[in-house]
């Protein structure tokens, strides 16, 4: 990710922002982005769940401003003829209930033809029921957990269980196994864990435990905090008796960064590395000077090393967002459009929404495109088969790109 700022009063704009229709200013982080729709024309919705408020607001900003985006070039270039589309964007505070409402909502509103979000793993698992009910489509730019795509038995006898949700990121099956790959090139075969019980750091210290052991790296202390505590010592305490040379750590950054600071300070001087929750610059900002040499892995290429990304950063920064778009933003930017695209099929000949949601679902599995992030497209189950992720290192306050490929 890159650098961006929070303003507090942003989370009531957001809510002023719901009622809006035209396109102007995104400082307010409105959710009207519609470019030129026609007076005429039929109105098609595109939600937006992820969470606008509290510690990981900045990702859901990036992730709403992103769909913004892609709804206002889509309208401005009349790319579904007699419809104009338009953005609800839902805050579901990365916590499970209130995103479950957000989806009741969207999915009571019959101009809704689709979803981006959620954000979190944990999230998706309430979103998915309610809008699989109403056969909305839901594309998530950031769930990580493969159990949502290929069921909770993935691994030995994979199902799909809602065939309307895809997503446009890689999973953490192959995230987990990418940087254990990485750390073992690297001589470190001795590493212990840390996740936050969640869905998303649970499931990513499983698989990297996974492919670590399997590669012949030992995981010498296995651990966990919760994600509401301030202090790790007690933790920390256990971790440094059995000398790892590098602590592996499924969560996101708010407790990532305070959880290497106090390793360092603890005398505990070896990297943290962890996963796409990491990569954000409030990271390094809550880590402080000692964060250098932490590692993390992140989905896709960075975007100033590709044509398209370069094109998506430059619209973006056009319309003067008050949130830069993050590790996500490409994502749910190339998520609206996997929505969009489907549209052009499924609105076509269509005389409500509510007709075209079924249509819209097939239609995005069909999907076969360029993106930001390269090819959109997906397998049986919705997940993207682009598998690129790319791990980045601290270096000199900033997170820097060490290595981009595929999982072996």
């Amino acid at each position: 990710m890159t650098s961006r700022t929070f303003v507090r009063t942003s989370v009531a704009l957001v809510a002023v922002g719901l009622t809006m229709t035209a396109c102007g200013s995104r400082s307010e982080g409105g959710s009207g982005a519609t470019g030129g729709g026609e007076s005429g024309d039929k109105t098609a919705v595109i939600g937006v769940i992820a969470p606008l408020s509290g510690d990981l607001s900045a990702m859901g900003i990036g992730i709403q401003h992103s769909v913004e985006l892609a709804v206002k070039q889509a309208n401005d270039s009349k790319a579904i003829p007699g419809w104009t589309l338009k953005v609800e964007a839902k805050d579901d505070e990365a916590k499970t209930e209130t995103a479950k409402n957000a989806a009741t909502a969207l999915a009571g509103d019959n101009n809704v033809i689709g979803v981006v979000g959620t954000l979190n793993s944990s999230t998706a698992q309430n979103v998915q029921p309610v809008l699989a009910t109403a056969k909305i489509p839901m594309v998530s730019p950031a769930n990580t957990n493969p159990s949502l795509t290929r069921g909770a038995d993935f691994a030995n006898a994979p199902k799909r269980a809602y065939p309307n949700y895809f997503r446009t990121c890689t999973t953490d099956d192959v995230q987990g196994p990418f940087a254990a790959q990485y750390l073992l090139e690297k001589g470190i075969k001795q590493v212990a864990t840390v996740h936050d019980k969640k869905t998303y750091g649970q499931g990513l210290v499983e698989a990297f435990t996974k492919e670590f052991t399997a590669k012949g790296g030992q995981v010498v202390a296995a651990e966990t905090i919760n994600p509401d505590d301030a202090n790790y010592q007690n933790v920390l305490s256990a971790l440094s008796a059995k000398k790892p040379q590098a602590v592996y750590y499924g969560g996101e950054y708010p407790q990532g960064g305070p959880l290497s600071q106090q390793m360092k300070a603890g005398g505990l001087n070896v990297p943290l590395v962890g996963g796409d929750g990491l990569y954000n610059p409030k990271y390094v900002q809550l880590a402080g000077a000692t964060a250098t040499g932490d590692m993390t892995t992140s989905v896709g290429a960075p975007l100033d090393s590709l044509a398209k990304g370069k094109e998506f950063l430059d619209g973006y920064k056009a319309e003067k967002y008050d949130q830069e778009p993050g590790a996500y933003g490409a994502y749910a930017y190339d998520a609206a459009n996997a929505i969009i695209e489907a549209l052009k099929t499924s609105l076509k000949d269509a005389n409500s929404v509510q007709d075209a949601r079924q249509a819209t679902i097939d239609a995005i599995g069909k999907d076969d495109f360029e993106g930001v992030t390269g090819k959109v497209s997906f397998d049986e189950y919705g997940d993207s088969k682009t598998r690129v992720l790319t791990v980045y290192t601290v270096e000199g306050g900033d997170w820097k790109a060490t290595k981009t490929g595929e999982l072996k």
